[in-house]
């Protein structure tokens, strides 16, 4: 073969592999970026797990936002107590905390004005009482009465339920002889429920607007700790206690619904 074919062959080879050199190029540039390291289609190939996206907060309410109509809770029952100033006491029990108490014949504290002496627990019947003093029957003279402690004998209370409130708790004391009465307004068909609260106080008479009793009679019901009924009438129930002597301490729960 002569040179100038040998010169004509080489080109043709080189020709040939720079055209398959640019295909190649072409191809691979023409073919989309495939990351192989999280290539699904290669089952040896483990494949990383994508975390979680966390859920947005929810946005905080407070009781404030809460619209009345939803927040329905009941509140505690109200607490209600007797007036123990502003009346006329007639019966005192002596309570120093130095006995005895001194019994002067004047209301002062002066040399040679003491008369006599009570133990704490006497009671004592009041006459009149005079800028801090209570003038007693017997012995006839005058004691202190922040050494003393009393009641006002006649009481007469409304109770009245806050909004959404059902009950109340009455608790109080009386000293001697007097009447504590507590009127609850109600409408017929609702019912009434009242329990004793203290084991060693008194169960309250229910009297209806009209007079007639409902439960607590204290000659004939006086074990009683609990009454529930309809009520039968409209109007001012009454809840009594009288005492004729020595007193005693009272609580108890009621609940109208």
């Amino acid at each position: 073969m002569k040179n100038s074919q040998w010169i004509v062959v080489g080109l043709t080879g080189i020709a040939t592999a720079v055209g398959v050199a640019y295909a190649a190029v072409q191809i691979k540039t023409a073919a989309p970026d495939i990351d192989t390291s999280n290539n699904i289609s290669n089952p040896t190939q483990p494949q990383p797990i994508q975390p979680a996206t966390s859920p947005s907060p929810k946005p905080t309410v407070t009781p404030a936002q809460i619209p009345n109509s939803v927040n329905t809770a009941k509140p505690d029952p109200i607490v209600i107590t007797p007036a123990k100033d502003g009346c006329k006491i007639s019966t005192a029990v002596v309570a120093d905390p130095n006995p005895p108490l001194n019994v002067r014949s004047s209301p002062q504290i002066t040399d040679g004005n003491i008369i006599g002496q009570l133990k704490n627990g006497a009671f004592v019947g009041v006459i009149e009482e005079k800028d801090g003093w209570l003038k007693i029957s017997e012995p006839e003279g005058w004691i202190s009465k922040n050494r003393t402690k009393s009641t006002c004998p006649v009481v007469t209370e409304q109770i009245s339920f806050p909004p959404k409130g059902d009950s109340a708790i009455v608790k109080g004391e009386i000293i001697g002889g007097g009447s504590h009465s507590y009127k609850l307004k109600a409408a017929k068909g609702q019912t009434m429920t009242v329990r004793k609260l203290n084991s060693a106080g008194v169960f309250p008479t229910i009297i209806d607007p009209t007079g007639q009793l409902l439960a607590g009679n204290p000659y004939t019901d006086g074990n009683r700790t609990e009454w529930t009924g309809q009520l039968p009438l409209a109007g001012d129930y009454s809840l009594e206690m009288d005492s004729n002597f020595k007193g005693f301490v009272y609580e108890f729960l009621v609940e109208v619904k």
